[in-house]
């Protein structure tokens, strides 16, 4: 008797267990490119849940030796081999000239990592056209919000696995 309750509450129980393992890799990430009046720079920041880059870095096999279990956390070495990936993931073309971004650096918010790149604003009005394909590789069903500008004018655009790139002004 007690064994069969046993295996009835297994089995109600279940779907609820089911669903927390599968929240555990949120396969999203949010990307903000911002211009900075004050110096001059378009800013891009990129959020990634740090288990979904843990993950990655796995899958991605980065070719550091040093990085046989990835801990974004407590290892300076996964955190700029995934700051890395991101760079290599992000297209960002300002008035039609490809650029790279100079890396800032990255920080643990909470669960996520932020990757932080910069390059100078050229004068005048900027049109930016990006595409971010961060993880995409790894999750055929990735999600990528990138936010151009801030406050009240911003435009969303939302990529996923092969898209092409989106153009809008960069508000100043």
């Amino acid at each position: 008797m007690l064994r069969r309750l046993l295996v009835c509450l297994a089995l109600v129980l279940a779907p609820i267990g089911a669903g927390t393992a599968s929240a555990h890799q949120q396969k999203f990430t949010i990307s903000t490119v911002s211009f900075n009046a004050r110096t001059g720079m378009i800013e891009i920041a990129h959020q990634v849940p740090v288990h979904d880059a843990e993950h990655a870095l796995v899958v991605q096999r980065t070719g550091n030796p040093n990085i046989h279990t990835p801990d974004i956390i407590g290892s300076e070495d996964s955190r700029e081999a995934f700051a890395r990936y991101v760079r290599r993931r992000f297209l960002l073309m300002v008035n039609g000239a490809i650029i790279t971004p100079d890396y800032v650096g990255s920080e643990i918010t909470g669960g996520s990592l932020w990757v932080y790149q910069e390059t100078p604003a050229p004068e005048g009005e900027v049109l930016v056209r990006l595409n971010s394909q961060i993880l995409t590789d790894v999750w055929a069903r990735q999600e990528n919000r990138v936010n151009i500008g801030g406050g009240t004018a911003v435009t969303t655009f939302i990529f996923h696995a092969g898209d092409v790139p989106q153009a809008a002004p960069l508000p100043r």
